[in-house]
């Protein structure tokens, strides 16, 4: 699913994102959990400020941002908050 992400330079000058939307809702990027590069495409595991890990794929050639894969985050209840599935029910066209 196509997302937005605001990058700033990383250590090598290349892009890494700082914060991404969901929809209306924009996350902060607390920390870059790990990375990992393909021929075309950047990967960032990341956890963002709403206590969760999101996994963050760029396609090199085109720029575009995709959501690839989320967990919830240690601690966390084992049920999606609303504003989340609601985005993923809507982006995904997901039946409930």
């Amino acid at each position: 699913m196509t997302i937005r992400v605001e990058c700033c330079a990383g250590h090598r000058g290349e892009p890494e994102p700082f914060a991404f939307w969901l929809g209306e809702r924009r996350l902060a990027v607390r920390g870059i959990v790990d990375r990992w590069f393909a021929p075309t495409q950047r990967w960032f595991k990341v956890d963002a400020d709403d206590g969760h890990l999101y996994v963050l794929r760029c396609d090199e050639k085109t720029g575009d941002w995709e959501l690839a894969a989320f967990t919830l985050g240690p601690g966390q209840v084992q049920q999606l908050p609303s504003w989340l599935e609601a985005f993923l029910v809507t982006a995904c066209k997901i039946e409930r």
